[in-house]
């Protein structure tokens, strides 16, 4: 019943489920009826992969770097957008691909060596290359492991929607 209910709430939201906006965005809210758009977020990330999306509004996009998690984007922000109380800045996990080179039969660890979480370990089997496992409990969502793949097979996503 529990899916159900997420299934109708999905249909129903206005939120794009690809989009990521903010780490610590309060999920209570609808994050474009709050946003002004100011551009203040964009300015202070530090890694700047806080960029301007669909409708002017705020979002992070991994291909260029990793969130670091430094709050500057909270901090500069002057509207109720955040819960610094979350246990989680987001939900978002990472998700490997099909196009991952390991299952092409290429040995490639490029996401392992860019997760400083070890969250990303490599199961080794004979005469295969080593196929990458994601530990879900341990990837903070941070996108370190996105930019480096070589073949863009990697996606950091809410583990509830998926591609």
């Amino acid at each position: 019943m529990t899916s159900i209910n997420q299934s109708r709430r999905r249909l129903f939201s206005r939120k794009k489920t690809q989009t990521v906006h903010l780490p610590w965005v309060d999920t209570n809210i609808e994050f474009t009826d709050i946003c002004t758009r100011c551009n203040k977020c964009i300015d202070a990330c530090e890694t700047n992969i806080i960029v301007k999306g669909d409708g002017g509004f705020p979002e992070v996009n991994f291909a260029i770097d990793e969130c670091t998690f430094c709050q500057k984007c909270v901090q500069i922000c002057d509207e109720p957008l955040f819960n610094l109380e979350a246990e989680q800045a987001w939900p978002l996990k990472a998700t490997i691909l099909d196009a991952c080179m390991a299952h092409q039969g290429i040995w490639c660890q490029s996401c392992k060596d860019a997760c400083d979480g070890r969250a990303i370990n490599f199961s080794l089997a004979i005469g295969k290359a080593p196929v990458p496992k994601i530990d879900i409990e341990a990837c903070t969502g941070c996108g370190a492991c996105v930019a480096p793949c070589p073949s863009n097979a990697i996606r950091i996503q809410d583990p509830e929607f998926s591609l």
